[in-house]
């Protein structure tokens, strides 16, 4: 009889056989990927020892979805191979909603070439090839992978920082031990290999047709312009045909939605070359939406007990290594310009200009809280491969304050503030949310990247959780996250498809009052160092905006619709009775146009459909005897014979209200 050991399973001890696999447990449930290990993902073929604690790991949780895109990504890169055995290998790790894999061609990928590499992809997958995790030396590695410049490059880098190193090398190299995966043929011969830390599903028949090649792409070797450029391929892979089809449904709504068609479409905003990469523009009616949100959240920051300020949007670099920004965000300003033999760059943040507000005078604690807020323009060297229409910008505005408050006062100001977000994002729609908190983190290496002592962090953090719990939604762990000087909520908003968005933040910062020796005088006579909070609720006004016209594909409410009432006489002849109506709509603030073009009825009605107006009003011979019009909303509904008087009354109270029509 053979020795046994003992291993607990999903909470359960159970005594098995010595040599006893991860997959003898699991033995016949085909939705298991790979197991938990006392904490590490582990294949299924590797063996148990005395004392581990077991789990299984399936598609249906985010680990197992991205071990399963793991291993596509091998397969592709496999495909890629095969099809073209000169292609040198990048990194390709998993990422949100599928994966990529990074190759040195000689030609970029073309539609065709993708359809092609997904047929090699699936006589892969049905040839159930297994992926075998094989131990290597860095010297034998190194004679294996000699034509692989790429992985050799990867081998310097092993180790827990691989990932800060390169983007997606911890999938290869992430551990303290080389590990080659070969993919075996059933009879056994090796088919091909790469350099990974694993795990990976035990067959390529796991993937089985749940997988598509989405795009292709110029990609800098580890994100660097000075580096060659490779070719990426993205691709996504589900556990099931029916996920796969369920999310390339959500990307066709998604395009639908693409706020840079829609701007375009809507005649809203948009993105001159000459301005240069990451610069919007606002035509006249993205400028209403735009207007309507300042107007909306001036006041609301007044109502909040905020004073507006104005700051400049260029200063002396020095302020910002007072601040502490400088190096920390060095690569994400603007570079310096040297006028009059100082240098100045464009402001990135505006918080440090607010500390000077504050300690331009003494200030006394019966001052605190004091709350500054300002339309403050801010302008960010973001990589030209992420900016992204409005969502992802090189200059923004942002509804951007700051608090300042004594130690004992902050629990309080932060739960104001998160009461404002919230009932900010309702008003806008945006009402299916949670809430992250972005901490210091435990990873030892990181440590360096963030100011303060433990003492510090710990109290800030603890502020912060205590403040969130309140509201009662979830409150989701970022460690890591945290911005240099401190930690921060932030809201994550689902938009009407489902997607999360990051929205407001508030920080707690307890570094940059010390920078600038920013002090009170306490009740005790005595001079005390306030907390400062950050806190942006829209974030950026043009991420928002870009956010907004997605959410609602373009059919905002009623209160920040561009045009608001759509007027269409049903003859040229009824024209000036909509006029008359319309100059009355205009009395009570209500935004109308009126459609006196020589396009026929029927084309004025298809126009007001595209326009997304919320109301269009209708006037023919029966609604101009009768004193009334008709109305036509966005779904096709048409109310007729309404009197003037109630038509308006409709109007107002829906703007008035922020009604979602």
């Amino acid at each position: 009889m053979s020795a046994q050991i003992t291993v607990n399973v999903a909470g359960d001890e159970r005594s098995v056989p010595e040599q006893t696999t991860a997959a003898d447990l699991f033995e016949g449930d085909r939705a298991v990927l790979v197991a938990r290990v006392n904490g590490e993902l582990r294949d299924l073929a590797h063996v148990l020892s005395d004392g581990d604690v077991v789990e299984a790991v399936t598609a249906q949780e985010q680990d197992g979805l991205d071990v399963l895109r793991h291993s596509a990504a091998h397969v592709l890169a496999q495909a890629v191979q095969e099809v073209n055995p000169d292609a040198k290998l990048g990194i390709g790790p998993p990422v949100r909603d599928g994966f990529y894999y990074d190759f040195d061609v000689e030609e970029p990928f073309t539609p065709e070439d993708l359809k092609a590499l997904e047929k090699v992809m699936q006589r892969i997958i049905n040839e159930g090839q297994t992926f075998a995790r094989r131990e290597v030396s860095d010297e034998d590695a190194a004679v294996e992978l000699a034509d692989e410049p790429y992985k050799i490059e990867l081998i310097g880098l092993k180790g827990g920082a691989a990932g800060d190193a390169a983007e997606g090398a911890d999938v290869e190299v992430g551990g303290a031990q080389l590990t080659i995966y070969d993919n075996l043929k059933r009879d056994g011969s090796r088919a091909w290999g790469d350099l990974c830390r694993g795990p990976h599903v035990p067959s390529t028949k796991v993937l089985g047709n749940a997988f598509k090649l989405m795009r292709s792409g110029g990609a800098y070797w580890r994100g660097s312009e000075k580096n060659p450029q490779l070719q990426r391929v993205y691709g996504t892979a589900w556990a099931t045909k029916d996920e796969l089809k369920a999310y390339l449904d959500r990307l066709a709504e998604a395009e639908r939605r693409d706020h840079r068609k829609l701007g375009a479409e809507l005649d809203l905003y948009s993105f001159p070359d000459e301005l240069g990469s990451g610069m919007a523009v606002f035509h006249p009616k993205g400028g209403v939406i735009k207007r309507e949100m300042e107007d909306y959240v001036r006041r609301r920051h007044i109502e909040e007990g905020f004073s507006y300020v104005g700051t400049p949007h260029i200063s002396k670099d020095g302020l910002f290594h007072t601040s502490g920004h400088l190096p920390y965000y060095a690569d994400t300003m603007f570079p310096p310009m040297e006028l009059e033999h100082a240098e100045y760059r464009l402001k990135a943040m505006n918080c440090p200009m607010h500390n000077l507000i504050f300690r331009s005078r003494g200030r006394s604690y019966r001052e605190l809280p004091l709350r500054f807020f300002e339309f403050g323009s801010v302008y960010r060297f973001e990589k030209s491969g992420v900016v992204h229409g409005l969502t992802r910008v090189r200059a923004m505005t942002q509804d951007d304050s700051h608090s300042y408050v004594t130690p004992e006062q902050a629990p309080a100001e932060i739960e104001h503030l998160l009461r404002f977000v919230t009932g900010l994002l309702k008003d806008f729609g945006l009402d299916d949310y949670y809430f992250e908190i972005s901490t210091r983190g435990s990873d030892a290496d990181k440590q360096d990247k963030f100011i303060g002592s433990d003492e510090q962090w710990e109290t800030a953090t603890r502020v912060l959780e205590e403040a969130a719990a309140k509201f009662g939604v979830d409150l989701v762990p970022d460690p890591g996250g945290a911005a240099f000087y401190g930690p921060k909520i932030s809201v994550q908003t689902k938009d009407a498809i489902g997607r999360t968005w990051q929205m407001s933040t508030i920080q707690y910062d307890f570094n940059q009052p010390h920078g600038f020796q920013l002090e009170y005088q306490a009740a005790d006579g005595s001079r005390q160092e306030p907390v400062m909070i950050h806190s942006a609720k829209f974030g950026s006004i043009e991420r928002f905006i870009g956010v907004l016209v997605e959410h609602y594909a373009g059919a905002f409410p009623p209160w920040l619709s561009p045009v608001q009432v759509l007027a269409i006489p049903v003859a040229d002849e009824f024209s000036p009775y909509l006029h008359d109506v319309a100059d009355q709509l205009r009395r009570k603030g209500i935004r109308v146009e009126i459609d006196d073009s020589d396009d026929r009825f029927p084309k004025k009605i298809r126009n007001a459909s595209k326009s997304k107006a919320p109301f269009v009003l209708i006037a023919g011979e029966e609604d101009r005897s009768a004193g009334a019009v008709s109305f036509r909303y966005r779904d096709g509904e048409q109310k007729n014979g309404v009197p003037i008087d109630d038509a308006i009354a409709e109007v107002v109270e829906a703007v008035a209200s922020r009604r979602q029509v």
